[in-house]
């Protein structure tokens, strides 16, 4: 408390002094340095009256709560204001007195400009003293560090690195040649990105951060693979949107992740359209504690529904979201609802007791060796008569919008689990009537019945039981990472990324549709492997890949469409709409009977999967190579 005090009482003490010499100045100024003797006098009494009225005003603007050392323009602006109004002040107390003394006009205008200066400058001039003293010496230590990027996000880390202890930055790069031999916070922009070799070894670098949030995902990832090859060990500032929510900031680096890699250009969604179809309505999630489904449960919340429906059968999935939309989102009214999908009773309970008007059914069996063997019957009683249950008590109850999420496997499946989402996708086509493609009220149909719509895509990075959890967890026991073939390739997007553009196309559908994502280009799975070990900080040589042959129905890629199949543009540039063979009611009706079976065995499974789903080849028959 006494420290706090005594600063208080300097910082008073000098701008007493400050206003004082600011008086006497504009006095001396106002004569040409040669005062009359009777202004001699005046001078005298008057500042008497001037330096406790200004200290008043002073502290009335709370010019003594700030530090020095942290000075900044709204301190300048705080001192501005309070000098121009005990500028204003002065005269107006000199005549209310009565005090009989004539202050030269000059001297009234005069005054007020020095003594700004003279505040404002000696707190700037002490701030700049400390952080040399403070970090001038740091400059000579700290690793050196290089900067891709000369834009908003590099100058503000240049200014956080001038205080690291750790890094010492030495040079931006920028592909920008007008910003080719500037300075950034005194740091000199050296050249373009592709000169990072050059330089890295000229000053002896070993580490670079990139400062590019706001580029393309293109751009980002040419600088990465740059480092790369200069066998350079990178950082990177957080994501533009991340900056942007004023949680993070761009001081706060990171490693660079397998995202930063595979990851694509952000999503741009139609707020407003979303908006009209989720804000103030009741939203139904199945599957909502796996990977999909709890974070289309987060997107879904950001639009804030009047209700958010959670239903999953896995109790503890369920609660580790509940947890976290508790934490994120402490407004949203919500309710976890614990049940099976293939359980008529409980999901026309939940749907009659809490009325959605919109649902998205992302409950499925996905892993697709578990699957193929000893479970192929319950992978077809959780997929297709799942999708099938959940599907005709959203008809019931008056569902406006029904999403439902497929997989890639789906197409010229050669698996039972990408056969049973096929038949999936089938029961909801049969289920919605044909009917004009008129515009769809964002409520659902303006004749009441439900509008059914399939999204069709790819891997997603990090989801429950895909590679990356994988080969992370094998690296971290030392190897091998076990790849299943050399040319195995797949497509990835990450988790936010594929639910929005579920969201996305749950609203521009219009009932009957499949939409089918932009998934980019297919990647190989032994490249993957590979770049986690980069990630790693590890070698080829330290951690080894293996190669274990493909397993039960798996493919060596995926497709998004089959032969048959051709697509349709739509307003979204990552969206396109998939004309697959159709079903009707008569198909529906044969297909139920066939899943009312109480239980068969694998091979039986597959057998009827072919004439049911005649694309279906199991074991991988005729399967692309």
């Amino acid at each position: 408390m006494f420290k706090s005090n005594a600063r208080t009482i300097l910082a008073m003490l000098h701008d007493a002094v400050a206003a004082a010499l600011a008086w006497s100045c504009a006095y001396l100024l106002r004569f040409n340095f040669e005062l009359p003797g009777s202004f001699v006098t005046e001078l005298q009494q008057t500042v008497l009256w001037i330096v406790p009225l200004q200290l008043i005003i002073f502290w009335q603007f709370g010019l003594y709560r700030g530090i020095w050392r942290y000075a900044s323009t709204t301190d300048l602006r705080r001192i501005f204001l309070a000098v121009m109004l005990s500028a204003a002040v002065i005269p107006l107390v000199f005549w209310m007195l009565r005090l009989g003394l004539v202050v030269p006009r000059a001297v009234l205008i005069i005054n007020p400009l020095l003594l700004i200066l003279l505040m404002g400058g000696s707190r700037f001039i002490y701030r700049l003293w400390k952080e040399q003293g403070l970090y001038s010496t740091l400059k000579l230590r700290g690793e050196p560090v290089l900067v891709l990027g000369a834009g908003d996000a590099a100058a503000s880390l240049a200014k956080e690195l001038a205080k690291s202890s750790t890094w010492r930055l030495v040079g931006f790069l920028d592909d920008d040649s007008e910003h080719h031999g500037r300075t950034l916070n005194g740091i000199r922009v050296l050249g373009g990105l592709d000169s990072l070799p050059e330089w890295a070894k000229r000053l002896g670098v070993a580490q670079v951060i990139i400062a590019m949030p706001s580029s393309s995902h293109q751009q980002r990832k040419r600088a990465i693979q740059l480092c790369n090859q200069a066998q350079l060990k990178a950082l990177t500032v957080p994501s533009f949107d991340d900056l942007m929510s004023g949680k993070i900031e761009v001081s706060q680096l990171r490693a660079i992740e397998l995202d930063d890699l595979l990851g694509r250009d952000p999503v741009v969604l139609d707020d407003a359209g979303l908006h009209g179809l989720l804000s103030g309505k009741t939203v139904m999630v199945t599957g909502a504690g796996g990977s999909i489904g709890s974070e289309l449960c987060r997107q879904i919340a950001r639009f804030a529904p009047a209700k958010l429906m959670l239903f999953d059968s896995c109790e503890f999935a369920l609660y580790t979201i509940e947890q976290e939309l508790k934490q994120t989102f402490p407004a949203l009214n919500f309710v976890c609802l614990i049940g099976d999908v293939r359980d008529t009773a409980r999901v026309n309970e939940a749907m009659q007791r809490h009325q959605p008007g919109v649902l998205f059914h992302a409950a499925a069996y996905k892993h697709v060796p578990m699957m193929e063997q000893h479970n192929a019957w319950q992978a077809i009683r959780n997929n297709v008569l799942g999708t099938w249950t959940v599907a005709r008590a959203a008809q019931q109850h008056g569902v406006g919008k029904f999403v439902m999420i497929s997989t890639d496997k789906a197409v010229n499946p050669t698996n039972v689990m990408g056969a049973s989402k096929r038949l999936a996708e089938m029961v909801c086509q049969a289920l919605q009537p044909p009917s004009p493609q008129t515009p769809l009220p964002l409520n659902g149909g303006s004749d009441g019945r439900t509008r059914f719509v399939m999204v069709r895509f790819g891997n997603v990075l990090g989801s429950t039981g895909s590679v990356i959890p994988k080969f992370r967890a094998q690296i971290a026991q030392g190897g091998p990472i076990t790849v299943t073939h050399p040319e195995i390739t797949r497509y990835f997007m990450s988790i936010p990324e594929a639910a929005q553009l579920v969201l996305q196309a749950g609203l521009m559908g219009q009932g009957g549709e499949i939409f089918v994502l932009d998934m980019g280009e297919p990647v190989k799975i032994v490249d993957l492997a590979k770049d986690l070990i980069r990630l790693s900080g590890l070698t080829e040589e330290e951690i080894r890949i293996e190669f274990t042959g493909l397993r039960p129905g798996e493919k060596l890629y995926e497709e998004l469409l089959a032969d048959n199949e051709q697509t349709l543009p739509t307003p979204h540039p990552k969206l396109r709409i998939a004309q697959a063979r159709q079903a009707d009611a008569e198909w529906l009706a044969q297909l139920l009977e066939w899943t009312e079976a109480t239980t068969m065995d694998d091979e039986n499974v597959r057998s009827a999967l072919q004439v049911w789903v005649p694309e279906y080849q199991p074991n991988g028959q005729g399967q692309p190579q």
